[in-house]
C-alpha cells in the first residue's frame, strides 16, 4: 500500500509540472536581428541564424532596434508600426522589388516613433516606371521621424517616396538618395496636415513631378538635382512651400509651378527647361532665370 501510494503521489506530481514545462515564456525580441538571402524566418534572426525577410525579421527585433543585412538579396516588402532602422549594409546590396499594387515600405508607426530607412535598393521597371503593376517605393502614412539615406529608387508606378502623414509634428530627412523612372512624383507630400520634409544631395530623373507637395506642408531642397520631369520639376499647391538652395533644375517640361510659393536663395540653376516658370510662384526673388 505505501508503494502504490509513493507511485500515485509521483504521478500527481508529474502531471502538474507538465503545464510548467509547456508554459515557458516567449522568446526575447532582440536589439539587432540579420537577414540573409540564404536565411530562414523560422530562425531567431541572428547573425549565425538569419532571417530571410524584413517581415520575418521585424517581428523578431525590439522597438528601437535594427535589422541589418548580411549579404546580396531580394529581402520583400515590410509594413514598419514601430521605431527600427533597417540598414542594407554598404553597397546597395539589399533590395525590395516592385510588387505587384503592393508598395515597397510602408512606415506606419506610432506618434513618438522614429524610422530609419538607409542603403536599400527598390527596384522596379526601370523603361516605364512600373506601370500599374506598383505603387510607392517608400510610403510614410504615420510616425514622428523618417529618415531615408543612402537609397536607389527605380521605376515605380506610384511616387518614389510619398509622405501622407498627419502625425503632429512629423519631420522626414531625405539624404544622398536617386530616384529615376516614377510615374508620380519624385518625392510628394499629400499630407493632409502639415508636414516638414528636408531633401538634400538628391538626384531626381524622369518623375511625372520632382519634388511636389499639397497645401500647408514645407519642403526645403538643396544641393540637388531635378532633371527630366515629365509635367513639373517644383511644384507647391496653394498654401504649400518649397525653398531651393543650390540646385540644379534642368530639361524639364516645366522648372516651377502650382499656386503656392516657391522661395529660392538666389543660387540655383535653371538650364534646358521648356519653361522655367510662373515669375509670380517665386517668392524671394523676381526671375527664375536669375536664380544663378
Amino acid at each position: 500500500m505505501r508503494f502504490k501510494s509513493l507511485m500515485l503521489s509521483l504521478t500527481l506530481v508529474g502531471a502538474m509540472a507538465m503545464p510548467l514545462v509547456y508554459a515557458a515564456p516567449a522568446q526575447a525580441q532582440a536589439s539587432r536581428t540579420w537577414v540573409s538571402g540564404f536565411g530562414d524566418d523560422a530562425n531567431p534572426c541572428s547573425r549565425t541564424a538569419p532571417c530571410k525577410t524584413f517581415a520575418g525579421a521585424i517581428t523578431k527585433t525590439a522597438a528601437g532596434g535594427e535589422i541589418d543585412v548580411i549579404d546580396p538579396g531580394g529581402f520583400g516588402s515590410v509594413t514598419i508600426t514601430k521605431s527600427i532602422t533597417i540598414d542594407g549594409g554598404g553597397g546597395l546590396v539589399a533590395s525590395i522589388l516592385a510588387g505587384t499594387n503592393a508598395n515597397g515600405i510602408v512606415v506606419n508607426a506610432g506618434a513618438t516613433d522614429v524610422v530609419v530607412i538607409k542603403n536599400i535598393r527598390f527596384q522596379g521597371v526601370l523603361g516605364n516606371g512600373g506601370g500599374s503593376s506598383a505603387l510607392n517605393a517608400i510610403r510614410f502614412v504615420a510616425g514622428l521621424k523618417l529618415v531615408v539615406e543612402n537609397c536607389e529608387i527605380y521605376g515605380w508606378g506610384g511616387s518614389g517616396i510619398d509622405i501622407a502623414n498627419t502625425t503632429a509634428g512629423n519631420f522626414t530627412a531625405i539624404t544622398n538618395t536617386q530616384i529615376m523612372n516614377v510615374n508620380g512624383g519624385g518625392v510628394f507630400v499629400e499630407s493632409a496636415g502639415t508636414s516638414q520634409v528636408d531633401i538634400s544631395e538628391a538626384r531626381i530623373y524622369a518623375a511625372n513631378f520632382g519634388v511636389s507637395t499639397v497645401a500647408n506642408n514645407t519642403v526645403v531642397v538643396s544641393r540637388s538635382v531635378i532633371s527630366k520631369a515629365g509635367t513639373q520639376a517644383v511644384h507647391a499647391d496653394a498654401n504649400g512651400t518649397v525653398a531651393l538652395n543650390d540646385n540644379v533644375i534642368s530639361f524639364s517640361n516645366i522648372g516651377i509651378g502650382g499656386g503656392g510659393t516657391v522661395k529660392s536663395y538666389n543660387n540655383n540653376n535653371f538650364f534646358g527647361n521648356t519653361t522655367d516658370g510662373s515669375t509670380s510662384l517665386i517668392g524671394s526673388t523676381t526671375n527664375p532665370t536669375g536664380m544663378q
